[in-house]
């Protein structure tokens, strides 16, 4: 088995909820290391981040974080060590599109 370390996906626009962060890709399986969470703008705004079995609409179980408050031009780093099977996906959501978001890991295939 390879390992790759790797940025596994990065979103600037999250304004809608259970918006794909990350899918982990056919035969692979992954670690996320780390979530960085990253507010661009001067006020404050709220993010959630769920981890999904597949790629079915987010449920109440799903949920790392629900509506957390990000600090305006504030950054929040997250070292979860969250694994992955194949098809399995992180979803990001924040209150506007002025927040970022950013994962970190190792795919393994």
């Amino acid at each position: 088995m390879a390992n790759a370390y790797k940025i596994l996906g990065q979103i600037d626009d999250a304004s809608a909820n259970d918006v794909a962060l990350y899918l982990v890709p056919a035969s692979t399986e992954a670690i996320v290391s780390t979530i960085v969470v990253c507010n661009r703008e001067a006020s404050n705004n709220t993010f959630r981040i769920a981890t999904k079995t597949d790629n079915s609409a987010v449920a109440n179980t799903d949920y790392v974080a629900y509506d957390t408050v990000i600090a305006g031009n504030d950054t929040i780093t997250l070292t979860l060590g969250i694994t992955l099977g194949t098809g399995a996906e992180i979803s990001v959501g924040a209150s506007d599109n002025n927040v970022t978001f950013q994962a970190y890991g190792t795919e393994i295939s």
